[in-house]
């Protein structure tokens, strides 16, 4: 049996980058596979179903809710997002890593639901540079960012109970620290149980 695979959740409020840096740390991990969630709202343009999210109806959200199919939901500006238990259990289960992009209620969620997965929050270097990045997305009302601005507020706080911190003041060095990350938690001595048996086993045949 393959040893449990390693799970990575990831939270940033909106405009951290979260999304450039989960983008850039598959694409140099290809081992890691990404969690698709599942949303209620209609897609964006360039957004693929499958790929980006699987995109659902509100009827059908709230089934799944109520059948317990998400580890985590939340309704996130009056659209619900939820990640599917049986997905997450069954790619861990073939010994494969997934990373999962989530919000901080969603993690706190999967943190009391899943052993030995690892938190990462993304932090913004300032304040007024996170309100900068919201303001340059350029497709949303300023009522809308104002909102988001002060969520992200509210979310930053959430930070200091994430196993790491990274702090994308530059998208190079904050990739880069994702990827250290990653490749260090793979090489907790408590993630090898199954590799280390059959090591010890084998020193055992030759004694």
């Amino acid at each position: 049996m393959p040893d449990q695979g390693l799970c990575i959740i990831i939270s940033a409020p909106s405009g951290a980058g979260k999304s450039s840096i989960c983008r850039r740390l598959l694409a140099a991990c290809p081992e890691l596979e990404f969690s698709v969630s599942y949303t209620s709202r209609t897609p964006r343009p360039n957004e693929v179903n499958g790929k980006d999210y699987h995109f659902i109806s509100r009827d059908d959200f709230q089934r799944r809710i109520d059948q317990g199919e998400f580890i985590e939901w939340v309704e996130n500006y009056s659209h619900f997002y939820g990640t599917s238990g049986k997905a997450v259990h069954d790619v861990l289960g073939r010994g494969k890593d997934l990373l999962l992009d989530v919000e901080p209620r969603g993690a706190k969620a999967i943190r009391g639901k899943l052993k030995g997965g690892i938190f990462v929050f993304v932090l913004p270097p300032s304040l007024d540079e996170l309100l900068n990045r919201l303001q340059k997305r350029g497709h949303e009302s300023p009522e809308a960012i104002q909102k988001r601005f002060t969520q992200a507020e509210s979310e930053l706080m959430e930070v200091l109970w994430y196993d790491y911190a990274v702090m994308n003041e530059d998208l190079e060095t904050a990739v880069q620290q994702m990827i250290a990350i990653y490749r260090a938690e793979k090489c907790r001595t408590s993630r090898l149980h199954g590799k280390i048996d059959l090591l010890f086993h084998q020193v055992r045949k030759c004694s």
